[in-house]
């Protein structure tokens, strides 16, 4: 048995519905318990972005013309490392499938061969324990079994059960899936995707989609719009805090009534006050139960429903409004990735030429950053990611754009910042490409965040809704005050040899909790270091703490 084109692009529409209905059992495989681009989001949505092509494909397509639709819609809707990574393999299946109207299991094997070498050779340093090792030994344990004309669908039922051995061991190769007690979400996300294409070329009919996970709009955030909004179980965020009366009974309490009532719960539990948050479908009950503790103030109830339709209807006028390229008209542009309008505005007054918004949890697209590129008046551009997650998809886009591009390794926010100042516009392109690359060095990243999930990560156990301080995005303590974690965290980033502290608080940061911040810091952090407070309005990270 041969697969044909048609063969093909049902089988994609199959695994990409497949993805898309298992996208959270494979999210909730990720160890590290900071809010991030979840791996099957990712991959869900680098995978949908071919929907729509195929669904318009005729059923006379060749299986190579189908397998070329698919790696092109892939490459520029792929979003973090795993969706890259994922539209690798893909375009190796295109390569290896090229010019080819049916595909026996030779064809097949041959072309996952491509896909295994072009996804490693785009990891630096590539890990093994993860998606990589999952593609690669299906390969090799398969590739005996993949003779001239043979049944393409033997063949890749074979490659997945290799691929389920292969994942079961990957907790062996990392330390921290074992203690975790998980297997690699990356790996698993690619078996859920051939296990619904193998349900079209095993003879049956394509998987049916429970809630097709939108693409954010290009060049804004739009990391709510995963799902349908009949997806959100819990229509209502509340949050509030409570001013403790004196004999105000234990937190804890108040955090096992909310858990009772919905989810994403959150309390903080401080000597005069507790924060909370929690989504539920009756925010009346979180009140009430808050002022059994004492006075509320600063109450907030959003409707994420709502919110999550606007941001379908603005996302879906946003795609028909894509933009051609500008010409170049200088040497040397910037695009940055940012989110909140302060970091935003940080960027454009050091002279960035486009935002790109996103950042954790909003892993923007190759083609978003791809369309920023083409937007840059300039020979010449530099992409700052700031943020590890996104570094793959700034340079698949530099592979795709249309001007000479060059990817910095920026991490973090503060290091971005710290490369756009070393900017020497008197210099040529190389000399501020290594000026700018050497200052990602210069710079010590905080983060204060809060857990996503319970975890045993890097030798820390960590509960949901606790306080997370990262230094250079390596988990190092937990708190459960966000001020006393910002002292704390600032302290050890501060050395000797320090001169400028700047702390960028976020938009779950009221003005005046960032100013109280800000004077405790000052009186714990010498006067010679000068310390700078910006209004951020970031998602997810309470402060970014940048100290150079």
């Amino acid at each position: 048995m041969k697969i044909t084109g048609k063969m093909f692009r049902d089988a994609v529409i199959s695994g990409a519905n497949n993805i898309s209905n298992q996208r959270q059992a494979v999210d909730e495989l990720n160890v590290f318990p900071v809010p991030d681009g979840d791996t099957g989001t990712n991959m869900s949505m680098t995978i949908s972005n071919a929907l729509a092509e195929m669904k318009n494909t005729s059923d006379a397509v060749a299986a190579g013309d189908a397998a070329k639709t698919v790696a092109s819609a892939m490459l520029r809707g792929a979003r973090g490392n795993s969706g890259v990574i994922l539209s690798l393999i893909f375009r190796g299946l295109s390569k290896g499938l090229a010019g080819k109207a049916e595909a026996d299991a030779k064809d097949l094997s041959e072309a996952f061969k491509l896909g295994v070498d072009a996804a490693y050779k785009s990891v630096m340093k590539p890990t093994e324990g993860t998606i990589l090792t999952v593609a690669r030994e299906a390969y090799e344990n398969t590739v005996s079994l993949a003779a001239e004309g043979g049944d393409a669908a033997e063949f890749l039922k074979a490659y997945i059960a290799e691929a389920e051995k292969s994942l079961k061991k990957t907790p062996e190769l990392l330390p921290a899936l074992k203690k975790a007690g998980v297997v690699d979400a990356g790996g698993k996300g690619l078996i859920v995707i051939l296990e619904g294409m193998m349900a079209v070329i095993g003879g049956g009919s394509i998987i049916e989609g429970e809630g097709a996970v939108k693409p954010a709009a290009p060049v804004a955030v739009a990391a709510a719009a995963s799902g349908s909004s009949e997806d959100i179980t819990f229509a209502y965020c509340t949050e509030f805090i409570v001013m403790k009366k004196a004999d105000a009974k234990d937190a804890t309490a108040l955090r096992a009534f909310l858990e009772t009532i919905g989810d994403c719960v959150v309390v903080v539990d401080d000597d005069d006050i507790i924060k909370v948050h929690v989504h539920s479908n009756h925010p009346g009950k979180a009140i009430e139960e808050g002022l059994k503790f004492g006075e509320l103030t600063k109450m907030k109830i959003e409707n994420m429903r709502e919110q999550h339709n606007n941001i379908i209807k603005a996302d879906e006028a946003a795609q028909t409004n894509r933009k051609m390229p500008v010409p170049p008209e200088k040497d040397m542009g910037f695009v940055a990735v940012a989110a909140g309008a302060g970091v935003e505005a940080l960027f454009r007054d050091l002279g960035a030429d486009n935002i790109v918004r996103g950042g954790q949890t909003m892993n923007p697209s190759t083609e978003d950053i791809l369309e920023a590129i083409g937007q840059t008046p300039a020979h010449n551009v530099f992409v700052l990611p700031n943020n590890k997650n996104i570094i793959m998809a700034a340079e698949q886009a530099a592979d795709l754009a249309d001007r000479n591009v060059c990817v910095l390794q920026s991490r973090t926010i503060p290091q971005g910042i710290s490369a756009m100042m070393s900017f020497d516009p008197d210099a040529d392109f190389k000399a501020n490409r290594t000026g700018m690359t050497e200052a990602l060095g210069r710079v010590q990243s905080g983060q204060i965040t809060f857990a996503v999930r319970d975890s045993e990560y890097d030798g820390h156990r960590i509960k949901q809704g606790e306080i997370l301080a990262m230094d250079n995005g390596k988990i190092v303590f937990t708190e459960a005050d966000v001020t006393k974690a910002l002292v704390k965290l600032t302290k050890r980033l501060a050395g000797s040899g320090s001169s400028f502290i700047t702390v960028i608080y976020g938009s779950d940061v009221t003005d005046e909790d960032a100013e109280a911040a800000y004077e405790k810091l000052r009186s714990k952090i010498s006067e010679n270091i000068d310390i700078v407070l910006v209004n951020g309005g970031q998602p997810v990270y309470y402060y970014i703490i940048s100290v150079e």
